[in-house]
């Protein structure tokens, strides 16, 4: 990270124009003004990877017979992509907490920039009959793995950072926000999938990997980082096994699988169940997601920014809504149905997802923030790799199957809420905003 030049020497055309962009109060930390623009400039930047998530599921999977690809093939592109995920988070989320968190942040969006560009060039490339069967399949693992291994950083250093400039009662508010971001991204993605698709199936992620280059550039440009990384001995690395990491990993796993089967197969059931055409599968797959995403946008920018709803409350009423949007699924025999459960799986999961992260932010030391979110993050990620493995075979065999799998992962999250105590702890300590000893810098 830049350090501040000393006085009397002249600072360079970077630091100048982030102090336009941020400044500085007297005794060197970031003007209030200038901290609203850095956190709405990170929430900005974070756009691109909703946006990107949404069509990836939204265009694909309609794709996977022109491709060759198999329900599961397609499955298992995303799941290695995510078995990445899981260990480069943990890695990348404890660099932030050593190198900085713009650093990391800026080598996660720079990632996920290149791989969708190559991703979508490999796709195009495959449809146009460029690349052999037997080399499609290989490199669209590939090109996905560069966001499972490097793109991995930007979430839990995005986390980091804010957890830096947020007090214990203002955490749930910013984590939020940080969730909005990637929720607003996947609200727009369905529409702006659809404006695009006029240009081809896949000029959708082309324009995703134009915004993430942007993003990526405006972060180096303007996104201040006054306060130095811990400088610090580590005596023993935070791992998944820590008694105050272990119950929130656990949560991640289960909650990640069971909010990203919706995601993963919601497609192949519009497809299965109105008898459609590619395009006609996108369209309603892309609006129901949609739906999907703004429930969450609601349940991020509205139920926790407007009404301060209480961590425990988020937490035990997201598992709730989720549970009855699955069930919801296994009954619906309309599209109708079918979209309305969605939404309450969007609402669901965007109160659970802010609630738990805020609870294990506050459960560990602000020397620790990188590394808690990127423990929680890769463990979220594993539920990603589950669910298209386990997702897509249980659909195979019957449509509604992910569903009630679905539904009991959340009866068991509300158990495990209920009884753990570790969990209890964090949540009640996150009510009363009077367990963390971390101050805005």
């Amino acid at each position: 990270m830049q350090k501040p030049a000393p006085a009397g020497e002249s600072k360079s055309w970077l630091d100048r124009t982030r102090e336009k962009f941020a400044p500085e109060n007297p005794d060197g930390t970031t003007s209030e003004p200038g901290r609203r623009r850095a956190m709405a400039l990170l929430f900005t930047s974070l756009i691109a990877n909703g946006l990107g998530q949404t069509l990836m599921f939204a265009i694909l999977p309609p794709l996977a017979n022109d491709l060759g690809l198999t329900e599961f093939g397609m499955g298992a592109i995303f799941a290695i992509s995510a078995f990445l995920w899981v260990f480069s988070s943990a890695y990348w989320g404890a660099r932030s907490d050593v190198w900085g968190r713009r650093p990391v942040i800026l080598i996660g969006i720079a990632a996920f920039a290149i791989s969708t560009f190559a991703f979508a060039s490999v796709l195009q490339f495959g449809l146009w009959g460029l690349i052999p069967p037997a080399m499609l399949f290989p490199l669209m693992v590939a090109t996905r793995s560069i966001y499972g291994l490097f793109g991995a950083g930007a979430y839990p250093a995005a986390q980091g950072y804010i957890a830096d400039r947020t007090s214990s009662s203002e955490r749930t508010e910013g984590i939020a926000m940080l969730n909005a971001a990637f929720g607003l991204g996947a609200a727009i993605g369905p529409g702006v999938g659809a404006a695009l698709t006029i240009f081809g199936v896949v000029a959708p992620l082309y324009f995703v990997a134009f915004m993430a280059l942007v993003s990526t550039v405006a972060v180096w440009l303007l996104l201040p980082e006054r306060s130095a990384p811990h400088q610090r001995k580590i005596e023993k690395p935070l791992s998944w096994f820590d008694p105050r990491v272990l119950p929130f990993v656990v949560f991640a796993v289960m909650q990640g699988t069971a909010g990203s089967i919706p995601t993963q197969t919601v497609a192949f059931m519009i497809r299965d169940m109105q008898k459609l055409s590619i395009s006609e599968t996108q369209q309603l797959a892309g609006v129901a997601l949609m739906g999907m995403a703004i429930a969450a946008l609601f349940a991020q920018f509205v139920l926790v920014q407007r009404f301060k709803l209480t961590t425990r409350f988020l937490i035990i009423a997201g598992i709730i809504v989720a549970l009855i949007s699955n069930l919801l699924v296994v009954v619906a025999s309309n599209y109708g149905l079918l979209a309305f459960a969605l939404v309450l799986s969007g609402l669901g999961f965007g109160m659970l997802r802010p609630g738990v992260a805020a609870a294990a932010s506050l459960s560990v030391s602000s020397e620790e923030q990188g590394a808690m979110a990127g423990l929680t993050g890769g463990a979220g990620a594993a539920g990603f790799i589950f669910a298209p493995l386990v997702g897509n075979g249980l659909y195979s065999w019957s449509p509604i199957a992910p569903y009630w799998f679905g539904a009991i992962l959340m009866v068991l999250l509300l158990v495990f809420v209920i009884t753990n105590s570790r969990i209890k702890s964090a949540v009640i300590q996150t009510f009363d905003g009077t367990s963390s000893d971390i101050q805005p810098p």
